[in-house]
């Protein structure tokens, strides 16, 4: 017998053992749940051959009727109608009438049995999902059949070098492991900007400038707002000033759950494009909700998930290590984070991958997330991690029937560093710390949550849609919007201090992102300098530059030059010259660099503060609560990665900014032979 021959015998009979297997569950299921029943085995096996037809005929239909409100209800529309199935198949069959909740309780537990089959059978649990999109992107998979290979960027937000390394050493990440031991790819580590953030990261990969953002959250003294990255509209208007129209993807790319959209001409869950009509849609999550049992799959992880944080939130209180607050609704809405948007992103990429798109980026904020709550080398950190590798097993098997070949690219925007809050460890905010050294109120908006953001978003895009799911979504939604986007949790009331225009009655606004702050003083709409602070806040730098849980400050001189100020010396950023002990000794080869290009941005704030960096214990102190932070200059924050085939060429020097980094993407990707859209000339 021919091995293609065996391969095919071999698939039929795992296929009827599945089947088997799969009516005996049936069985039992309509043995225990109420409102249902099957007599025997007989009519359980043809119950079940009955569902596979239906599914294979009637779902295509039924889910292009009723998928905007099945993607609003996140799935739960998908149950409904596979209980329909249900109910037709057993009538067929022997004439039976099942309630409508006992067939979609049998629905939900048939898909949890065939999530753990089909796997465990060794056949692909994408397999239907890949036919259904497959036949729905037939047109466009004809006009892409190439040899030219695309690229998927697949970013895992936070994830800092020398963690995938000790993932990769202990075990924890065996896809990407595989790679490397075979030979097909090799990690290239790079240096971030300061400010170490998604959103300055992004902008300088997607777009290819980040120019101007001297954090995740900044004050303009011109206009009075106080800009926020993931602030849907304040995305919208970062992109716009940053866009040349060259950006990344912008020749026939997709941009799935980011922060800027790269100029993709498609976009999903991407936070500067959810108003750009004609850019988004709920046909761009299709593949998700393609395969009539996925939704359940996501439901029973999205609940493994939420034990999982609340399992980990008790192994270190009983070990009595310090932590931040894990509380209330946070383990519900990490599950949407790690689970749900990490299933729609992949769904998306799916979808993408057999029609045949270009270049495709993608976002995966799990990590990130529950690395600022546990820490980033947490076992539930870790955890999270191998789920997102396994997600790049899935993507490997779609490429096979994709049209075009393509290159899986892993990268991240930036790291994260270990340490206990500021707030922790000194029994102080950064806000009451100013305060007291002012003797005056201040205003601190509370920060908004990169993560709830990211489903706000989504939950955004879904009411805008011009459906009567759309209208329920929004009339389910409208007692949370804020500024025109769905605002969760603590979200609200942040964005709500944002719009209430608190800062103008202020003398200063105090920003926090991760380890770094910003101060920004009222009394003049020009940057203040040294001398000019010391006038009218006397000892406020003083008391800052010498606690002990901050780094150091950055000031405008008297003559118009940055200098750094520490505990214990200065360090002019014009002429390099040192007084005293240099503060930026500890935070890197590049921290005067990098420094001195912030000093450049228009708006820099008067006083730039960067939180203490321990390195014998390679900890910061962040003045938001994370345990995992980024945003500012000290340890691993500094040092993401990127996961690229051995064959693409070595860069030529250390990759410093994601500017950089944006350069040495475009490189690679036109060594692939992609076209890619130019970079207007500035001029």
């Amino acid at each position: 017998m021919s091995p293609a021959l065996n391969r095919r015998v071999s698939l039929l009979a795992r296929g009827l053992l599945l089947w088997l297997l799969t009516a005996l569950a049936f069985l039992v299921f309509t043995a225990i749940i109420p409102g249902i029943d099957v007599p025997g085995l007989s009519a359980a096996l043809l119950a079940t051959a009955a569902i596979a037809i239906l599914n294979a005929v009637l779902w295509p239909i039924l889910i292009r009727i009723a998928l905007p409100l099945t993607i609003v209800t996140f799935g739960f529309g998908s149950l409904v109608l596979n209980g329909i199935i249900i109910i037709l198949a057993l009538q067929i069959v022997d004439g039976a009438s099942p309630t409508p909740m006992g067939a979609i309780a049998v629905a939900f537990f048939l898909a949890l049995v065939l999530m753990f089959l089909t796997p465990a059978l060794g056949l692909d649990p994408d397999a239907r999902q890949l036919r259904v999109v497959r036949r729905r992107f037939r047109g466009a998979r004809d006009q892409n059949f190439t040899e030219v290979p695309g690229v998927i960027l697949f970013e895992i937000d936070g994830l800092a070098e020398p963690v995938l390394r000790r993932a990769l050493d202990e075990g924890r990440v065996p896809n990407m492991a595989r790679w490397i031991a075979e030979g097909s790819h090799r990690v290239t580590g790079w240096e971030c900007d300061l400010s170490s953030q998604t959103g300055a990261s992004q902008a300088g990969l997607l777009l290819g400038s980040n120019h101007d953002m001297p954090a995740f959250r900044w004050h303009e003294k011109e206009s009075g707002r106080t800009i926020v990255s993931n602030r849907i509209k304040d995305a919208v208007e970062i992109e716009r000033r940053l866009s040349d129209g060259g950006g990344l993807l912008a020749a026939g790319g997709a941009s799935r759950g980011n922060m800027f959209s790269g100029d993709a001409p498609r976009c999903s869950a991407t936070m500067s494009a959810i108003r750009a009509r004609g850019r988004t849609g709920s046909s761009e999550f299709f593949a998700y909700f393609a395969d009539p049992f996925g939704f359940a799959r996501t439901l029973l992880s999205y609940v493994g998930d939420v034990f999982a944080e609340r399992r980990a939130a008790r192994r270190q209180r009983r070990q009595g290590r310090q932590h931040v607050g894990r509380g209330g609704l946070y383990p519900f809405m990490r599950g949407a984070i790690t689970v749900v948007m990490r299933d729609l992103n992949v769904a998306s990429l799916l979808g993408d991958i057999v029609e045949g798109v270009p270049i495709v980026y993608s976002t995966f904020v799990g990590y990130d997330e529950v690395a600022h709550h546990s820490g980033i080398e947490e076992p539930d950190a870790f955890a999270v991690l191998r789920r997102h590798d396994a997600e790049l097993a899935r993507l490997e098997r779609a490429v096979r029937q994709a049209p075009r070949p393509y290159h899986l690219v892993v990268l991240s925007d930036h790291g994260q560093s270990q340490g206990r809050p500021f707030r922790q460890r000194y029994d102080v905010t950064l806000e009451e710390l100013v305060e007291s050294a002012m003797g005056v109120d201040v205003f601190a908006p509370d920060s908004v949550d990169e993560g709830l953001a990211s489903v706000g978003g989504v939950l955004t895009e879904a009411r805008a849609e011009k459906t009567v799911a759309g209208r329920i979504v929004a009339r389910a939604t409208r007692d949370r919007m804020v500024d025109g986007e769905v605002a969760l949790g603590s979200n609200r009331g942040a964005l709500e201090q944002l719009r209430s225009g608190a800062s103008a009655d202020c003398p200063a606004v105090v920003l926090a992102s991760g380890g770094l702050g910003l101060i920004t003083f009222s009394a003049s709409r020009e940057r203040m300098t040294l001398g000019e602070i010391g006038e009218l806040h006397p000892g406020l730098v003083e008391t800052l530059a010498t606690h002990p849980g901050i780094g150091f400050v950055m000031v405008r001189s008297d003559e118009g030059q940055g200098v750094v100020l520490g505990g214990s010396g200065a360090h002019d950023l014009g002429d390099h010259g040192v007084t005293g002990e240099d503060p930026l000794r500890d935070f890197g080869a590049n921290a005067a660099d990098h420094l001195r290009r912030t000093d450049g941005f228009p708006h820099c704030p008067d006083i730039l503060v960067n939180c203490a960096y321990f390195p014998e214990q390679n900890e910061v102190a962040p003045f938001e609560e994370f345990m995992g932070s980024h945003g500012a200059l000290g340890g691993w924050q500094m040092h993401p990665f990127a996961l690229v085939p051995s064959g693409w060429s070595r860069e030529a020097a250390p990759i410093v900014g994601a500017e950089a980094m944006h350069r040495q993407l475009r490189s690679w990707m036109t060594e692939t032979g992609l076209e890619l859209s130019p970079h207007r000339a500035c001029g």
